[in-house]
Formats: structure tokens, sequence, C-alpha cells
């Protein structure tokens, strides 16, 4: 759901329906129906560490927490001397309609937000260094969610590879505030340039095949090194338990000169 409320913010900007949009989410643990519910489901890890894309993945993580953005146009944010962390160059949203089941994801809706996505952005699947995956560390969903990635990114050469993370496997799923938590280190990782590791990864799950395409997990904390014709960007995938899909792409900030007083 916050990943949805930021497309529509960014829409209502270009709009010109406003001037400046906080969009977020947030999620509270506040009735226990909810989670026994998903455990009689055999949804969720029985350890409580969410193991995205791992052999070892057995179900996700339920956590608390809030994230907040503040949205302007980039014109205005130039004007205003406002100190920009990073660029949202297009979004998309769609619906899986008819799936085979509740927890069963729609690998060719995923391909078609992300390709829409990346239209809107003007911007080529080779443009993408890092992708903020959904990865809720189940393993029926991240196979499909990957196999999706594949058939998007495929085609990248060894001298532009695409790495993948989750922040779920750092700090749980947050539900309907997942899609700001993705966005949110997303935008940390143009700011500071690294990219950082995927925790509780050992074992590429046995469904997920990666040989030879160049896209990699990302299993340590590095440098987000880019060549000479490429700026650093990423996408953020969040996909709803309802069958709403969301991806934006993200750029780092431009370089802007020093404001004197």
């Amino acid at each position: 759901s916050s990943l949805v409320s930021v497309h529509l913010a960014c829409q209502s900007l270009r709009l010109n329906e406003c001037d400046m949009a906080l969009a977020g989410g947030v999620n509270v643990m506040l009735d226990p129906a909810t989670t026994i519910a998903f455990c009689q489901g055999q949804m969720l890890s029985p350890d409580g560490r969410c193991k995205t894309f791992d052999v070892k993945a057995d179900g996700y993580v339920r956590s608390e927490g809030c994230g907040v953005v503040v949205l302007k146009r980039l014109s205005d944010a130039k004007q205003s001397g406002d100190k920009i962390l990073a660029v949202i160059k297009g979004s998309a949203v769609n619906q899986d309609g008819a799936s085979s089941g509740l927890t069963v994801p729609n690998g060719p809706s995923q391909q078609r937000v992300i390709k829409a996505a990346l239209e809107q952005a003007k911007l080529r699947p080779e443009d993408i260094n890092f992708v903020e995956a959904h990865g809720t560390g189940t393993s029926l969903g991240d196979p499909i969610e990957v196999g999706a990635l594949k058939e998007v990114f495929e085609g990248r050469d060894e001298g532009n590879c695409l790495y993948l993370g989750s922040v779920k496997s750092s700090i749980g799923h947050l539900e309907a505030a997942a899609g700001i938590a993705g966005l949110i280190k997303m935008t940390l990782m143009l700011q500071h340039q690294k990219q950082v590791s995927n925790l509780h990864f050992e074992t590429l799950n046995s469904n997920i095949e990666l040989e030879g395409s160049h896209i990699h997990i990302s299993t340590e904390s590095q440098e987000w090194e880019v060549g000479d014709q490429y700026k650093r960007r990423g996408g953020v995938s969040s996909f709803g338990f309802s069958g709403t899909n969301a991806h934006v792409v993200l750029e780092e900030a431009p370089s802007l000169p020093e404001r004197t007083e």
C-alpha cells in the first residue's frame, strides 16, 4: 500500500494537483488474530528469520514500522535549495488478476509492472544496477519473482551486473509499509553510493537459476560502482497480498552547487 501511495503522490505532482506530497505507510500489530491465522496457514518462518532467495527460505517474518518521504517536483526542489536524496524517474501499478491462489504471485504481472515503470522513466533494463525485491523469503514466491526479474533484465553483460536484495532480510515484512521501507533503503544506498548485503543468505534456492545471467544476490556490502556511461539507478518492487503490484525506479540525486548565504 505504501509504494502505491508513492506512485499516486508522483501522479498528483505531475498533474500539478499539489506542490509537495507526503507518502508513506505504517504497520502496527495490535491484535494476535492475524498472526495466529498466518501461523495456521504455515506462512511464517518458524525461526523468525527472513531468508530471502535462500534454499532454507521457509516463510516470512511479520514486523512493525513506519516510513514517510517528502516528494516535490525536481525543478521546485532545486529552486528551493532543498537537500535532494534521490530522484523518482518512473513508477507503475497493476493487478495480478486471477492467479493460482492467495499466496501465489503472478510472474507475468510482475514483469509488466516493472516494464511499465521503466517505460515511464524512459530507461532501458540495462540502465538499472540494483533491484530492491519484494523478496518475502518464501520457497514459492522468491523463485517466481526472480524468474520475472530475469525475463525483464536478461541480456546483461559482465561489466554491467544487476544485484538483488531485500530489506525484509534485515527488518522483516512491514506488510502495508513494506514498500516504503524498500524505497528508503534504496534512497540510502544511492545517497551513500553503497550496496548493502542480504542477511541470512547462504545457498541459492534450488528453484532459482542465475548462472550466466549476470544477475547476483547482494551478499556483501560494497561500493556502488558504475561505468562512465551509467548513473546509479535502482528499482523497488512491492507486491500486495491482494494482488496489487507496484514498482518505482529511482536515480541518484543530481550534483548541485552548494548554496551560499
